[in-house]
């Protein structure tokens, strides 16, 4: 088991993409419009910083959030915030300020700050818009995330079942009248980012294959009106595993992330399959407070969240397993079911006090590590599922993590 922590801060700054050395047009041929105003333009980024490392057993905590906001912001507003990046953040002078180059520079910074931690930087995901996005990992791999939409009007049915099957699987959304969805797809490129353009790929040839695929599919009938998935399940696994087969002779796709709305996706990577995910949500209270530590000490740790009566969130749940896809039906698991488990292990949560009213954590600290590590339990017991992977927002800026395989980063 692989547990993380993600921090998430925000700066505004302002770049230009521009390889030195290169004419006018071929920068606008690499970066198209991000080439061309010579005083940069702007973007609101958003920085993830992933942690790894053991869990104390006393605080139930692997590192204290306090402590990386106090280490990463100084960091982050000295150097990155109100900046115009190619003139007032070095190597960005010499080096063009990709997303993919930021990312890795941003990891490259932090890590030094927590070398007295047992819990230390592994990743750095960098948001630099809706459509673009860049991992940098500490073992020295880069992924770039291109991102894109489409609406589609489906009906969710295979041809290998009758309709009575059809009815009993796909319930509603097997309606012959079909409906539609607004998806939100997610392409990752890997490979070695090139040390000049500072890219894996370069901008505008991504933006063109996605473009193309957009065109495709957008303001579509996929049953009828796409040849390639004529005749074929129509589900978003199948649609999923379509879309990375379509675009891979093209692109370094390692994987691609099809959302069908907010609360449900699926994954699919040529090498490891299938990951079909569900997220929902839970109201809870709950106080920090660890039983072996004095009251001082545990006011010290958990300062605000040590309050005598308590404190709650809105805590946000994905639950993501791995499975083969089942060529007759187009499924990986049962939607409902997955989301019935989801729901089972989050009622005894729901608006309850952790502390007094569940017995989880009676005698452990309801932190974010305790909590995840305890869905984790309730979600295997609820149902026949094989989880690969859980995560918990606590708030936006503070998400726990836990995978079944040992990895570093995002995915």
């Amino acid at each position: 088991m692989y547990l993380s922590i993600s921090k998430r801060f925000e700066f505004s700054s302002s770049h230009r993409l521009w390889a030195s050395g290169l004419s006018d047009e071929e920068n606008l041929r690499l970066y198209g419009r991000e080439a061309e105003s010579r005083h940069g333009h702007g973007h609101n980024f958003v920085a993830y910083f992933v942690f790894h490392g053991p869990v104390d057993d006393a605080t139930g905590m692997m590192i204290n959030i306090v402590s990386i906001k106090d280490k990463l912001k100084p960091l982050i507003d000295g150097r990155y915030d109100h900046k115009y990046l190619n003139v007032d953040t070095p190597p960005f002078d010499s080096v063009v300020p990709t997303p993919e180059n930021m990312a890795g520079r941003l990891l490259t910074e932090a890590r030094p700050l927590f070398d007295r931690e047992t819990a230390r930087p592994v990743a750095c995901h960098l948001n630099e818009s809706s459509a673009s996005e860049a991992t940098a990992y500490a073992d020295g791999r880069v992924e770039r995330h291109l991102w894109t939409d489409f609406s589609a009007a489906r009906r969710t049915y295979s041809p290998h079942l009758t309709d009575s099957e059809n009815r009993d699987l796909f319930g509603v959304a097997s309606s012959p009248s079909g409906h539609g969805h607004h998806y939100r797809l997610r392409v990752t490129l890997g490979g070695e980012v090139d040390d000049k353009y500072g890219m894996i790929v370069p901008e505008t040839e991504g933006r063109m294959v996605l473009d193309e695929l957009r065109s495709q599919l957008d303001h579509r009938n996929l049953n009828t009106d796409v040849p390639d998935l004529a005749g074929k399940p129509m589900t978003t696994e199948w649609l999923c595993r379509y879309i990375f087969r379509r675009i891979r002779p093209r692109l370094p796709v390692t994987r691609v992330k099809l959302y069908e709305h907010q609360n449900f996706f699926v994954e699919y990577s040529g090498d490891t399959g299938f990951e079909v995910g569900v997220l929902s949500k839970f109201h809870a209270a709950h106080r920090l407070h660890s039983p072996v530590l004095s009251d001082a000490d545990n006011e010290c740790l958990y300062g605000k969240c040590h309050n005598l009566r308590g404190h709650g969130h809105l805590y946000v749940v994905e639950a993501t397993l791995r499975g083969d896809l089942d060529e007759k039906t187009g499924t990986v698991y049962n939607l409902e079911n997955l989301t019935g488990h989801l729901d089972a292990a989050l009622a005894p949560y729901n608006y309850r006090h952790l502390d007094i009213d569940t017995d989880d954590f009676r005698e452990r600290p309801s932190t974010g590590e305790n909590i995840v590590a305890s869905l984790w339990s309730r979600l295997e017991q609820a149902g026949d599922v094989t989880l690969s992977r859980v995560r918990l927002w606590e708030t936006p800026n503070n998400r726990f993590t836990l995978r079944r395989d040992i990895e570093s980063g995002e995915s």
